[in-house]
């Protein structure tokens, strides 16, 4: 079993190098990165490429490690009790599967995406590490202990936004999807708009490298909303000399919603706009250097 990429996904070799490895190590593969570069993707891609099921655990700011392994509703038994019902006789009925259950008892092995791990509380990762080191878990209200059929394949993303636990960290294979250079980009680019042409490609990539370029630019644009932007490019039908377009007061490039995702970032390029347009008239005043009538003879 052995990742080579997709036809609609690229990943360059140190990219499936690592994923072969977590899957020989039957470790889980830590993937890091800029949001929007294909880390969450990479797991469904991963799924497709192996025929492997996936499964999917998206992370929130309030998710607990154990919702991960089962939930169980108390309350709803103690109305069913109190309603007469025939199921509280059996617990099992009130106990909800959660993502890792469900990966340990695939009949097939599966992709197990764990993603923006990072959004959890600090101690989230540390409540998994026993989980996913012996592949197994205890159920207490019924006694049974849970145990993987097969190791899954585990994905997990970080955006970064904090630091994981060492003791988390030993036990994963890590990798860091660096930000495509220029070549890939084309690459990934037509790999979802293969009839693009190549004026337009050429022009919006020149575009998309200067916008990240800019200092002091508060959130760079991704990959996704570089496809976004290419995709309204089309559907408007835009001129690609446009987006060279060196007129000062269009310095900001069309549709540019779609690539600046904030006001301050906006403002900035309003304010490049504008220093541009004073160095272009220069700093004398309408008459000249010396004033509006000019050097006295």
């Amino acid at each position: 079993m052995r990742f080579e990429g997709t036809d609609h996904y690229v990943a360059d070799s140190e990219l499936q190098a690592a994923v072969n490895a977590a899957i020989a190590l039957e470790r889980p593969l830590l993937v890091k990165g800029e949001p929007g570069t294909g880390k969450t993707e990479l797991a469904r891609q991963v799924a497709l490429a192996t025929g492997a099921p996936l499964i999917e655990w998206h992370i929130k700011s309030t998710t607990k490690a154990q919702q991960g392994l089962y939930e169980y509703d108390a309350v709803s038994r103690l109305r069913d009790s109190q309603l007469g019902d025939d199921r509280v006789s059996d617990i099992a009925n009130y106990i909800k599967k959660g993502k890792l259950w469900q990966a340990f008892v695939a009949e097939e092995r599966p992709v197990l995406l764990i993603d923006e791990i990072d959004k959890a509380d600090i101690e989230f990762p540390n409540d998994l590490l026993l989980e996913l080191d012996r592949m197994e878990f205890h159920v207490y209200e019924t006694g049974e202990t849970i145990k993987a059929k097969q190791r899954p394949i585990v994905i997990i993303t970080s955006n970064n936004e904090k630091e994981l636990p060492d003791a988390f960290l030993r036990r994963c294979f890590f990798h860091y999807i660096a930000f495509p250079d220029e070549e890939t980009m084309r690459a990934i680019v037509e790999v979802h708009f293969p009839k693009l042409k190549s004026r337009l490609l050429a022009n919006a990539l020149k575009t998309f490298f200067e916008i990240r370029d800019v200092p002091g630019l508060k959130k760079k644009p991704s990959t996704s909303e570089l496809l976004d932007w290419l995709k309204l490019l089309l559907v408007e039908d835009i001129d690609p000399d446009l987006l060279n377009e060196k007129d000062p007061n269009k310095l900001i490039p069309p549709l540019h919603g779609a690539l600046l995702k904030n006001e301050q970032d906006v403002m900035l390029f309003e304010k490049l706009a504008f220093m541009h347009r004073r160095q272009q008239r220069g700093p004398q005043g309408p008459g000249g250097p010396s004033g509006p009538t000019g050097p006295v003879a």
